[in-house]
């Protein structure tokens, strides 16, 4: 029988010299991809192998519980997270196999034929109310695919997809993220997302202004700022009155709606000086005259119904993702549930119960669960698929056909679901050796200067683990400890572990694999982490400094609680 294994968390008795040693597989897995330019699946093989020797013989990890750990995160790669990529990609390709995505690109066109406003519109508007309504990779997913299909080139449909998902983050589906931030602190979530709703509104106007200068340069941003005021000021408005009003459920997906229906209608009486578009062939791009036939519709007009029959997949998704993402249907699967049958629970064994958290991470020490749940009926990547299905039976595609796209799908996402593997099989070991607790403690001694790395502490939570959820109930409870040491309010760090967390979204290996894998660049891993790389570290010192600002010079803005 296993022993139970006590984590340490500065085995070199120098937490600095600990928290080097403990950055070695990150540096391996940035090293990868940005110089020695590998594939994902092989930089996330080398990382695990890497975090496994790392865990075994710096931290002492039995082996036993270091290879379950590694077994339990990639068959979590698997399922859920590979499985809501297998029904976006499905569902878009129904899409276009059905005709039905021409008609989108045209109701698309005849709002705006400018690539930055398309941009705007479904990758943040609709991606965002997409990241409010399911999260865990399917807004990038979906955005992305559609944006490709609407003439973006592969590569800028992903990363500018993983920069406009930044804004929405930190409230996720139906504000778990900050619910989960409530629940390991004792701080009410309500207060919490106060705090976050007064930080990301001022970073999302950033957010956007930079998506319009990576697009098209000064030019863009001088051309785009009323759409961008619009769309950015609509949502971070609505941000800020539903999170500071209402609660944390509803602020992206009714911060979304209102920017989605305010840039719709003001680009039906506004449009930019010229028409940008990315190049068919090559790189460059160009600038059309508002009146030149390639930036107006093509073909014939479509009735308001064809264009809602068209956008019946995305509808449908939107529906079912919703339902599946509401309390009452959770609850109907939770512990006491009518349907918690229909989740098979399992014991991982040689890990479940083996593993004690330590102080200062916890309290006291508390033994760290590993249970698989394999949720077949109600993970969101199930609710998903059965949106495709409805597509099929709705335009009445042949079983044969769909069965055909199916099996298409699954050949060719084989090997970025198995790049997803890896990912979360690294993220799992860095969990529960107490490498990922390392760095963070680290972070936690730079005294009155946490402020600023508190943000940093999130970005590297998400980096780690590909979720603001998971990222705030790792470091959560360390971001309130450290603000009562150094005597800034609890609520503004744990906030900041949400709201930085955001920032390190775009570089997850889990999300960059997810956006390769959407947009067929499977292999190139690297030149997306290239591309968004740099503007996630620009974020994540942005939220920082006004972390340290809302600290130490505007402490108004912090809520009461």
């Amino acid at each position: 029988m296993n022993s139970i294994w006590q984590q340490s968390y500065d085995p070199a008795g120098n937490i600095w010299l600990s928290a080097l040693i403990a950055c070695l597989p990150i540096i391996l897995f940035f090293l990868s991809l940005t110089v020695f330019r590998l594939k994902g699946w092989l930089a996330g093989t080398l990382t695990v192998l890497c975090a496994l020797a790392v865990a075994l013989f710096f931290y002492g990890m039995p082996v036993t519980q270091g290879l379950a750990s590694a077994i339990y995160g990639f068959f979590y790669g698997l399922w859920p997270i590979a499985w809501i990529i297998v029904g976006a990609v499905f569902l878009y390709k129904i899409a276009v196999k059905t005709g039905q995505f021409d008609t989108i690109r045209e109701s698309v066109l005849t709002l705006t034929a400018d690539q930055r406003l398309q941009m705007l519109l479904v990758g943040f508007s609709f991606g965002s109310f997409l990241e409010g309504a399911a999260g865990f990779g399917a807004p990038v997913a979906i955005t992305a695919a559609l944006l490709v299909g609407l003439g973006f080139r592969p590569l800028y449909a992903a990363g500018l997809c993983l920069v406009a998902n930044t804004a929405p983050v930190a409230f996720g589906a139906l504000g778990i993220p900050i619910i989960v931030a409530g629940q390991v602190t004792g701080i009410p979530a309500f207060a919490i997302g106060e705090m976050a709703g007064r930080q990301l509104p001022f970073l999302t106007i950033i957010v956007l202004f930079v998506i319009m200068a990576i697009m098209d340069g000064w030019r863009g941003v001088k051309e785009t700022w009323p759409a961008v005021i619009v769309a950015g000021g609509t949502f971070a408005i609505t941000q800020y009155l539903t999170s500071n009003f209402i609660g944390p459920e509803l602020p992206d997906i009714t911060s979304a709606l209102v920017s989605l229906v305010a840039l719709s209608a003001f680009l039906k009486v506004w449009q930019p000086a010229s028409i940008f578009r990315f190049s068919e062939t090559g790189e460059g791009s160009e600038h059309l005259s508002p009146d030149a036939p390639a930036a107006r519709p093509t073909g014939r007009k479509f009735t308001t119904g064809e264009v809602l029959r068209a956008w019946s997949p995305f509808i449908v998704l939107t529906v079912m993702v919703t339902i599946w993402s509401i309390p009452p249907f959770k609850h109907l699967f939770a512990a006491g549930g009518p349907l918690q049958g229909w989740i098979a629970s399992i014991a991982v064994p040689g890990l479940d119960g083996l593993v004690q958290k330590m102080p200062p991470i916890v309290a006291d020490a508390t033994t760290y669960g590993a249970v698989y749940k394999f949720d077949w009926f109600s993970a969101t990547g199930t609710s998903i698929v059965i949106a495709a299905i409805i597509t099929v039976l709705a335009t009445r595609m042949k079983a044969s056909t769909a069965f055909g796209v199916f099996g298409e799908t699954l050949k060719e996402l084989a090997i970025p679901i198995y790049t997803i593997g890896t990912v979360l099989a690294f993220a799992f070991i860095a969990n529960y050796s107490g490498l990922s607790v390392t760095l963070a403690l680290a972070l936690s001694y730079s005294g009155h200067a946490f402020t600023f790395f508190s943000p940093l502490l999130g970005w590297l939570g998400v980096f780690l683990t590909g979720s603001d959820t998971s990222s705030n109930a790792l470091f959560a409870a360390l971001q309130a400890a450290t603000a009562h040491q150094i005597g800034v309010p609890e609520v503004l760090l744990v906030a900041a572990n949400s709201t930085g967390g955001v920032t390190g979204k775009m570089i997850s290996p889990q999300s960059i694999a997810i956006a390769c894998a959407a947009v067929g660049l499977v292999g190139r891993e690297s030149d997306l982490l290239r591309f968004t790389l740099k503007y996630s570290l620009l974020f994540a010192v942005i939220v920082g400094l006004f972390t340290t600002l809302q600290a130490y010079v505007l402490p108004w803005m912090i809520p009461a609680v």
